[in-house]
Parts: C-alpha cells; sequence; structure tokens
C-alpha cells in the first residue's frame, strides 16, 4: 500500500511515456490523439472525484479478443484517486 502513494521518479515517467509512444505508434493512434484522450478522461473523471493527472497513465494495446478475424485494440487506463467525493464541485 505504501508503493501506491509514492512519488514516481522522472525516470520511471519517462519510460512509461515512451512505451504508450510505441504502443500507440502499433495501432496508428498519434501522441497528440493519446494526450487528447488523457485530457479527456481526466476532465470527465474529475467532475466526481480528486485524481492525480500527473501520475494518469493510459495506453491502447492490441491484446482485445479475436472478434472479426483479429485482435481488436484495447485503451487501458491507470487513474490515482486522490479524494472519492465531489471533484471539481
Amino acid at each position: 500500500m505504501r508503493n501506491f502513494f509514492r512519488r514516481r521518479s522522472s525516470r520511471e515517467v519517462a519510460r512509461d511515456r515512451l512505451k504508450i509512444l510505441l504502443i500507440s505508434d502499433r495501432v496508428n493512434c498519434s501522441a497528440q490523439t493519446m494526450e487528447m484522450i488523457k485530457n479527456d478522461i481526466a476532465r470527465v473523471i474529475s467532475k466526481y472525484m480528486k485524481i492525480d493527472v500527473d501520475s494518469m497513465e493510459i495506453q491502447i494495446s492490441k491484446t482485445g479478443s479475436m472478434e472479426r478475424g483479429g485482435k481488436n485494440p484495447v485503451l487501458s487506463a491507470n487513474i490515482p484517486i486522490l479524494d472519492i467525493g465531489n471533484g471539481d464541485k
């Protein structure tokens, strides 16, 4: 539980951003699009609870089910919640 609240090093953040960039490139999603998706998700969730946007991670991978003859892209999000309350309200 203690690791959940620790600050991530700049090396970890850079590594995670590189992973996101590589994965998004594989599924033809630009870094700008990924950032817009992240901002939109953060804005919506912030209406309902306080989150740590700086530590938020999203990624797109091809690990979905084998529908229609191939794997579908899957969006995954790791969003640290600071307080379950009224968010921005």
